[in-house]
């Protein structure tokens, strides 16, 4: 079985915990479970950030944490069972791929809450199983309304990872749709690499872009995306990041990166499983969008002066979507 699991303590564990069911040699609280997607844990975007905001939410209700990495899809279902096995009180499980195994573990098993991240529960739900969504499509939307102000050669790129997960794809349609408002003539390319753990390629596929003209690209790729946006700043043309503020997590392309396209998946996270503490069990779905600050464009970096009118612009669509008067296209 291709996994391995880390065991991470959170500061004050020992002391705050009080009663229930520990780890051996951990004392008490509740036992906190992540299961990542396929790849690696420090991927610098979804699973990386999803790991902190569990991470977060097992310190605020005094337990501990542990997360088991996912090498191959064959072992979604596995890895989720040996967090049963264990005897965890809450399971958090990422990506769009896994929530298949994580409907199964949860009607097997309705004493133990599951969360599942980019995972859409249809009815009937188990009571203990909360898809948490993004609306991915109103960040993609952020995106390309900076894309569109940005570029000089009016042609733009987007890499995308696996075109059968819907947040991906919700990404790129909306940053298609947030150019399109910008200049409707923009050409915008669009590749999907099929794969989220391949740095090479995500080069491979923004140089060909950048050799179609493409001067700004935007990665939907996890590891992938990272190797798009190398190829962006050794090309000297702008790259967006994609789930998390890019700048900041990727040093290595922090010369050329002028925004992100986030989902706070780390706040998310932390307030599912407060919420499970306060509340009890949770179902059906939680959507993070721009009603409640679940979805964002990253600070304009690199650029000075800013466009003279973009920030207005994100702020205006931004509003838009809060009042539900925008709706970008997600597929």
């Amino acid at each position: 079985m291709k996994r391995s699991i880390a065991l991470v303590l959170l500061a004050g564990l020992v002391v705050s915990a009080c009663g229930g069911a520990g780890l051996p040699g951990l004392g008490g609280g509740p036992k906190i479970g992540m299961v990542t997607d396929i790849g690696q844990l420090e991927d610098k975007s979804f699973n990386e950030f999803s790991w902190k905001g569990v991470q977060d939410g097992a310190k605020a209700v005094g337990g501990n944490a542990t997360v088991v990495v996912t090498k191959d899809t064959a072992d979604y279902a596995a890895n989720i069972q040996s967090l049963v096995d264990e005897k965890f009180d809450v399971i958090v499980t990422v990506g769009f791929l896994i929530g298949s195994d994580t409907l199964k573990a949860a009607q097997a098993n309705p004493t133990v809450q599951f969360f599942g991240i980019d995972q859409f529960v249809a009815d009937p739900a188990p009571a203990n199983y909360q898809g948490l969504l993004f609306a991915e499509n109103q960040a993609g939307y952020l995106a390309g309304i900076v894309a569109a102000n940005i570029t000089k050669s009016n042609t733009i790129g987007a890499v995308g990872g696996v075109s059968a997960v819907p947040p991906v794809v919700a990404f790129i349609k909306g940053y298609e749709a947030g150019a399109k408002a910008e200049k409707p003539n923009i050409k915008v390319l669009v590749n999907y690499t099929e794969d989220f753990n391949a740095p090479d390629k995500g080069e491979a596929s923004a140089k060909t872009m950048i050799g179609q003209g493409a001067d700004v690209i935007f990665q939907v790729a996890g590891l992938t995306g990272a190797g798009a946006l190398r190829a962006a700043c050794n090309a000297n043309v702008w790259g967006i990041g994609v789930d998390v503020d890019q700048y900041l997590s990727l040093p290595d392309a922090q010369k050329c990166i002028v925004t992100s396209a986030e989902k706070k998946l780390q706040v998310a996270a932390n307030d599912a499983i407060k919420r499970w503490k306060d509340s009890g069990k949770q179902g059906g779905n939680f959507f993070n969008d721009a009603k409640n600050g679940g979805i964002a464009a990253s600070p304009i970096r690199n650029i000075s002066p800013v466009p003279a009118g973009l920030q207005a612009k994100l702020d205006k669509a931004l509003a838009d979507m809060k009042a539900g008067t925008l709706n970008p296209p997600s597929k």
